[in-house]
């Protein structure tokens, strides 16, 4: 069976780690700060304006989201950091994504997405450190790229190479308005899990 972005369902939320299914299909999860663009990154990698839920106030996704796509699934966690809630719900939203990682999933690679203006953030970081330990592929989508130049792009892309230590083939430059590294996006996911 093969990947069809364009035929994604959700299929179910999860609130806490002991909800969560057994993994039985490659899965492909989404990471990354409140205010980074997940949702809508996920909707034009899917091809719908509104499967995953945006909000112009960060945080909507408070639960760890699961959409088939055929072969796979895609998994939206709960976005880190900068949302207005209570730090109680935060540290359940952290317990979440941290109980997700650890658990025996069938997990090919984390897409962490971070917005393409800003310098690394310290939480951002600590992904990348906590799923390089736990020997988890992952690529870092530069989001919301429309709002820069081209020249401007390739500017922050060195700069945010050299804050994360991290290699150009480890990040895609993205934007969900124009579509930019959309395809690139798909065709990563589907060789990620073999597809």
């Amino acid at each position: 069976m093969a990947i069809n972005f364009n035929k994604a369902e959700f299929t179910a939320s999860y609130g806490t780690v002991e909800q969560l299914p057994r993994s039985i299909k490659p899965e492909v999860a989404f990471a990354g700060r409140s205010n980074a663009g997940k949702s809508s990154i996920l909707n034009k990698l899917l091809g719908r304006k509104s499967l995953a839920q945006v909000s112009k106030n960060a945080g909507k996704t408070v639960n760890i989201n699961f959409y088939d796509v055929g072969s796979i699934y895609l998994v939206d966690l709960p976005g880190y950091g900068f949302a207005k809630v209570s730090h109680k719900e935060k540290d359940r939203w952290m317990n979440l994504i941290e109980g997700y990682f650890q658990q025996r999933r069938k997990l090919c690679l984390v897409v962490i997405l971070v917005d393409i203006r800003l310098d690394a953030s310290p939480l951002d970081i600590n992904m990348v450190e906590f799923l390089t330990e736990l020997e988890i592929p992952f690529v870092i989508a530069l989001t919301k790229a429309d709002k820069l130049s081209k020249s401007k792009q390739s500017e922050q892309l060195q700069k945010l190479k050299q804050q994360y230590g991290l290699e150009s083939d480890q990040f895609i430059i993205t934007s969900a308005t124009t579509g930019q590294g959309v395809d690139d996006l798909r065709n990563l996911v589907a060789k990620a899990c073999g597809k």
